[in-house]
Formats: C-alpha cells, structure tokens, sequence
C-alpha cells in the first residue's frame, strides 16, 4: 500500500514538474498572429519585432491581431489595433486608435504602425521572460515646461476651420506603329469633415484619344481617330442627426461624350439609417438608405427613345453591411433604382465580398458583383461603329453584367514566419 503511494506521488510530482517546465517553455516567446486589412508592410514588422514568434497560424497565436483603418475628413487614416488574448492570454483583450496624417509617406506610416504595435504588445510581453529584453521610454524630447496639455473635453483650433483641398493633373502616353493613344485628367475638391456635418465640393475632368491606323483587304490604309471627354461638377452635404440616423443632398453637373451626354443637371435627397452607431464603423457597418433623385438629361445624338432632352424623376435605397473579425471580413451592398415615370426601366446592382479563415492554414475568399440594367435610356439611336465596339469607346447597350473572383488557399508546414529575405524579391 505504502508503495502505491509513493508511486502515485512520484508520477504527481513528474507530470507537474513536465507541464511546469513546458508552460515555461511556452513563456519563452510570444505567439503573435497579424491579420492586417490595412497593407501592412510584415517585412519591416518582422524585422524591427523580433522578440516575439510570428504565426500564420491564428488558433496556436498567443494574440491575435486585427488592423483596420478608415479614412478621415482630412484625407489621412484611422487606424484601429485590436488585440485579441488567446490560450492562456485569453482574458486580455484591448484597443487602441491612432490618426496617420494625409500628408504622411508610406515611411512615417509604417514607422506609426510599429510604435502602436508595440505598445500594444508590450501588457503580453511583459507576462513573459523576453519582457527583460525591452525598454520603454516616457520621455518626451522637449522640456517639461514646454509640453502642453488640453483640459479634458478642450477643443483645438484648426486654422483652416478643417477645410481640405486636393488638386491633381495627370497624362498618360503609349505608342505603337500603328496604335496610339493619349489622355489628360484634372481634378480638383475641397471638403469639410467633422462629426457633425460633411460637406464638400469636387470637380474633374478628362481628354481621351486614340489613334488606329490599319489596312483594308485591298492594302489601303485607313486611319481612325475617337476622341472622348467628360467633365463632373457636384456638391454634396451629409448631417448628422444622432448615432444612427443621417440626411444629405448631392447637386451635380455633367458632361460624358462616352455616355451621350451633352449636360446633365441632377439633384439627390436622401436619408440614412445605420444599425449600428457610425462609431464603430472599423469593425461593424450596416446601413440602409433611401434617395430621391430629379435629373435633366441633354444629349449628343438622338437617343433610342427619339429623345434628344428629357427630365427624369427617380427614387433608390441602397444597403451596405460590413464585418470585420478575427475569423474574416464580409462585405455585401445591394443597390436598387427606378425611374417613376415608368418602373420598367431599372437598376439593380448586388456585390459581395468574403474572406474567411475557415481553420488553421485553410482560408476562402471571393468577390462577386451583378448587375441587372434596364435604363439606358442615353443610348443614341445610331449604332456603333465596329471601331468604336472593339476599342469600347462608347456606351453600348447590354441587359446585364457579371465579375467574379474566387479561391480557395491552404497552407500547412511550418507556423513560425520570423525570418525576413528580400533577395531578387521572392
């Protein structure tokens, strides 16, 4: 009897002593796993963290980390770490927002993303014994009596009264023997973001031509010249009314020779709802929104209906739904539109996008959008020419247009990804 009980403590002692000795193991180094939506740069992480395991395995991660970002009213970011505890970090969870400035190179931006990074690792790190091999610092470069701080709920100024202007001119040149072809683009906007109101102004245009020069069956050369442009003036505003509910306008002018239009005048009214609050729009987006719409059509040729100007009177809802988790991200809209004068001539548009981590190494995704159309009312009555249908330089009729793309990846083998070879980029 007195054997036995030796026996049994014996084996109690050694299996406590091997589990102690392989959660210190396990302390060793944290797991990380980064599930980044953002275009994160993994080389230089990899290489500026390099305390920690990085696994492309999310289930065997110590922490599983989620980065979104979402664009704000002055044209930069707001990034969204979230940091999810797993396995015996289980109970840790946290968050944290950074705003990455418009004017920011893709240098600034990542060396942003590493310091976030690592504070927001550094609660895991320090429950593990690589916690000796970092230092932090909390001290700022200027002196004490020149570090200012706002009271809480304090207000900055913003000389520019958070107005933002964009200006762009950009060309595009190529050239064969016997194809060539030239474009110029400008634009120009000015916009207001705060959470209360936004509002802006944008104005764009275009010139495109293209050159074919080509021999008939008898060796005459031809030569073809199609020329495209199209210019767009609107203004738009959106209130706030509270977490869920919002209303704005868009007041827009236009001119498209690939769309026969001469000038279009269009007014939208609309209001919106969303699920959830507009707050946690990083994470959780459900939205459902209902638009009127008066516009006057003038065209270039004739259209199919003997119209060469019109008014057209319309009404729309629309929804958007994205979800972004550790597991994956949805995203799916659906658009409706109609013509009051007469329902038949609609638009009906569907889009969906997943990607899903379905277990360890084993991942899906896919991309679809459909679209059923039955309001080209601009399409002029004339028909194209075989130039102008092979180089898809006008407008042509179609009853419906179908995109897809779609996968399946598994990846098995080795879950550690600390190294980083950059060598002939492969």
């Amino acid at each position: 009897m007195k054997k036995s009980v030796v026996s049994f403590l014996f084996a109690f002692f050694y299996f406590s002593s091997a589990s102690a000795q392989s959660n210190f193991i396990i302390q060793e180094r944290l797991k990380v796993f980064i599930d980044c939506h953002s275009g994160c740069d993994m080389n230089y992480i990899r290489t500026e963290i390099n305390i920690v395991d990085f696994l492309l395995d999310r289930l065997a991660a110590d922490v599983h980390i989620l980065i979104t970002d979402e664009n704000t009213g002055s044209g930069g970011d707001k990034y969204q770490l979230i940091f999810f505890g797993q396995n015996r970090f289980a109970h840790i969870r946290d968050t944290i927002y950074f705003d990455n400035d418009a004017n920011n190179t893709d240098f600034e931006e990542r060396e942003l993303l590493l310091k976030y990074l690592k504070l927001g690792l550094a609660p895991f790190i320090a429950k593990t014994r690589t916690a000796k091999d970092i230092s932090i610092q909390m001290k700022s470069d200027k002196p004490a009596g020149e570090i200012k701080t706002d009271s809480a709920g304090s207000k900055q100024k913003d000389p520019w009264n958070y107005w933002v202007f964009k200006a762009n001119v950009n060309g595009n040149l190529s050239a064969e023997e016997s194809i060539k072809y030239s474009s110029l683009n400008a634009g120009f906007s000015a916009s207001r973001v705060t959470e209360a109101l936004k509002t802006g102004f944008e104005l764009s245009g275009s010139k495109d031509k293209s050159q074919y020069e080509y021999e008939d069956d008898s060796g005459d050369l031809h030569k073809d010249i199609l020329r495209n442009d199209s210019y767009n003036f609107s203004n738009y505003l959106v209130k706030s009314i509270n977490d869920h509910w919002s209303w704005g306008y868009q007041v827009e002018l236009s001119r498209s020779t690939y769309s026969n239009i001469k000038q279009r005048s269009q007014l939208s009214l609309g209001i919106e709802y969303n699920i959830y609050p507009y707050k946690q729009v990083n994470t959780k987006y459900f939205t459902i929104s209902y638009l009127l719409d008066l516009r006057r059509n003038n065209y270039f040729d004739t259209t199919l209906y003997d119209k060469t100007k019109e008014t057209l009177a319309g009404h729309g809802i629309k929804s958007t739904f994205t979800y972004k988790q550790k597991w994956g991200e949805i995203e799916f809209g659906v658009e409706y539109h109609n013509y009051l004068h007469n329902w038949k001539y609609f638009n009906l548009k569907a889009d969906c996008e997943l990607d899903i981590r379905i277990t360890g190494g084993l991942s899906f995704f896919i991309s679809t959008s459909a679209q059923l159309i039955r309001d080209q009312l601009n399409l002029p009555k004339e028909e194209a020419s075989p130039q102008e249908v092979l180089t898809r330089r006008r407008q042509l009729a179609t009853g419906y247009e179908l995109r897809a793309h779609f996968g399946i990846s598994y990846r098995f083998g080795s879950k550690l990804n600390n190294f980083v070879n950059p060598r002939f980029s492969r």
